[in-house]
């Protein structure tokens, strides 16, 4: 059995055919601490390339082999589609949450970003 996780496996299996600012991307995503989050133009300006619509794309493409619910919304909404996954995700690793108002469709929280955003600052270093 292999020492690398799926995720790791699984990105192996197509890394050839990774374009080279997907695994760029990729790369930034599996550094954010568990417990942090990081927006699609966080993860941009980190790789002074592209902007938060080019990161979605290979999110969306290429981002279960990486812990995608780390790479968000500047809003703090959870990605349509796969709240409830993230969400136990972000329980699971004590990502600051606010709490859904009434009003919130369906009730869900939304991250706390002004606590849950990591700038990179720690464990940064190899930065490109």
């Amino acid at each position: 059995m292999s020492e690398q996780s799926p995720a790791e496996d699984a990105r192996e299996a197509y890394a050839d055919a990774l374009p080279e600012y997907a695994e760029r991307v990729l790369e930034v995503a599996e550094r954010i601490p568990a417990g942090r989050v990081m927006t699609y133009g966080d993860v941009a300006e980190w790789l002074e390339e592209g902007g938060p619509r080019q990161v979605g794309r290979v999110m969306a493409l290429y981002g279960g082999a990486v812990p995608w619910w780390r790479v968000v919304r500047s809003d703090g909404v959870l990605l349509p589609g796969h709240e409830l996954r993230a969400l136990g995700h972000y329980r699971a690793e004590g990502t600051p949450l606010k709490q859904a108002g009434r009003s919130t469709e369906g009730h869900l929280p939304r991250l706390d970003m002004r606590r849950a955003r990591w700038d990179g600052g720690t464990d940064a270093e190899g930065h490109t």
